[in-house]
């Protein structure tokens, strides 16, 4: 069983997700990959994790980088867990290019070499939004690129960290 819950972000209401225990889901309503991976069976419930996640919201979007982060589960494949870990560590308010994830994640999964455009795609189904902060990846050139959630909330969102 899976449940769900609403919080109402600055820049838009979000639907939270979870199994009971961790956080599985955060989207922006609309959002491309809306709810992906959520089963259709699903409850709109309060739970202790939501209360976490809503308090690690708050301060995020108060412009303060939350000293926690809610326990998460991640329901995927090695190759997007692994590039979704090295946005985790991406710091607050700093800012990462597809090209060095691909390099950092070809180390941690020991091949030669890995693409950026399969990192994009990694990326861009982060099912996370915010706490796996992929709106901090940005193109070769430090271009925006793409956004799930919108390219007006990226701006928005790397405004707010003061890394753009």
């Amino acid at each position: 069983m899976e449940f769900t819950y609403g919080y109402p972000s600055p820049l838009g209401k979000m639907m939270m997700a979870s199994d009971g225990y961790s956080l599985t889901g955060l989207w922006f309503e609309g959002q491309k990959h809306f709810a992906a991976g959520l089963d259709d069976d699903h409850t709109e419930k309060s739970l202790p994790v939501f209360d976490e996640t809503a308090r690690w919201l708050d301060l995020y979007f108060r412009g303060t980088a939350p000293p926690f982060t809610p326990p998460l589960l991640f329901r995927t494949s090695l190759f997007r867990e692994t590039v979704w870990q090295i946005l985790l560590g991406i710091p607050y308010g700093e800012i990462m290019t597809y090209g060095a994830i691909a390099q950092q994640a070809a180390i941690e999964l020991l091949v030669p070499r890995m693409s950026a455009r399969a990192v994009g795609g990694a990326v861009a189904h982060n099912p996370i939004s915010i706490i796996v902060p992929c709106h901090r990846v940005l193109g070769a050139r430090y271009e925006l690129g793409d956004y799930a959630g919108g390219i007006e909330r990226k701006v928005a969102l790397l405004q707010l960290e003061g890394a753009f």
